[in-house]
């Protein structure tokens, strides 16, 4: 049984502020440790529960931000930025039998601590076919045209709340409670690692490979906070102008879906000016 990690940031126990998931702070570093601690548990949970082999793929910011020489020996790493499906990479493979979101966070436009879908800012809303999609909604979809399940989700208790959307079957450990996008009722880290590895050592046993589950085409509409990124976006080949602040595109599946994604998010991040965006 291989299990893949996809490590987010900013759903990690005790981070509710930009400065906890901006690298170089000092806030960072202290929580780059509780971050690592809820993936140290996942991974021990997925040992216990069966697994032969753990994959942790880095899915925050310049993806370099989980601490290796605290990591569980047992499992590996990809870390570092500019990877072909980006938070999934490795799904692709065909070995893996199960994929957790561990610290994921509610999308853009929704309640949740941090929440955001890609850009930390510029990106107001993203819908697939008519449905808000987070960061764990957008995975979803890649994921089962590989036919890998989502078994576990870890972030606050909006986004445990969200994934029962694209996984009702997996297991969701909400390691905060939300209070605003920069506050939350939080957990210390013992608590969280427990109850991370009991929820992860269940999730084991819904590791199992299915079908590969094709459902394009898919119709993408994402909003921005501003008209001029509308222009920015529309650069990308097949993105279209749907209204004021508004683009979409459509693609034949997610995996298309998902590059043209992270191709309009790249150069909308180009177009934001420090002080009015």
């Amino acid at each position: 049984m291989k299990i893949l990690i996809s490590a987010d940031m900013e759903g990690a126990t005790g981070v509710t502020w930009p400065a906890d998931v901006l690298p170089g702070t000092s806030q960072w570093e202290r929580c780059r440790h509780m971050f690592t601690s809820d993936v140290n548990a996942a991974i021990a949970g997925f040992f216990d529960g069966g697994a032969d082999d753990v994959l942790v793929n880095e899915a925050h910011w310049t993806m370099r931000n989980l601490l290796l020489e605290q990591l569980d020996e047992r499992a590996q790493m990809l870390t570092g930025r500019h990877k072909s499906l980006s938070m999934v990479e490795g799904v692709q493979h065909g070995d893996v039998d199960g994929i957790a979101f561990v610290g994921y966070h509610t999308g853009a436009g929704t309640e949740g601590v941090l929440a955001h879908t890609y850009l930390a800012n510029s990106i107001t809303g993203v819908w697939v076919d008519g449905t808000p999609a987070s960061e764990g909604y957008l995975n979803s979809l890649v994921v089962a045209e590989y036919g890998v399940p989502v078994v576990l989700v870890t972030g606050d208790d909006r986004t445990c709340e969200d994934a029962k959307g694209y996984a009702p079957g997996a297991r969701g450990i909400a390691v905060k409670d939300y209070v605003s996008r920069y506050a939350a009722v939080c957990r210390p880290p013992a608590r969280t690692a427990a109850d991370i590895r009991a929820a992860a050592r269940e999730a084991a046993a819904l590791a199992r490979r299915h079908e590969p589950i094709r459902r394009g085409p898919f119709t993408v509409e994402v909003e921005f906070d501003a008209e001029h990124l509308v222009g920015a976006a529309t650069c990308v080949p097949g993105v279209e102008r749907s209204g004021t602040r508004r683009v979409s595109y459509e693609s034949a599946n997610m995996y298309e879906g998902i590059r043209c994604f992270k191709a309009v998010t790249t150069l909308v991040s180009s177009h934001v000016e420090e002080q009015y965006g």
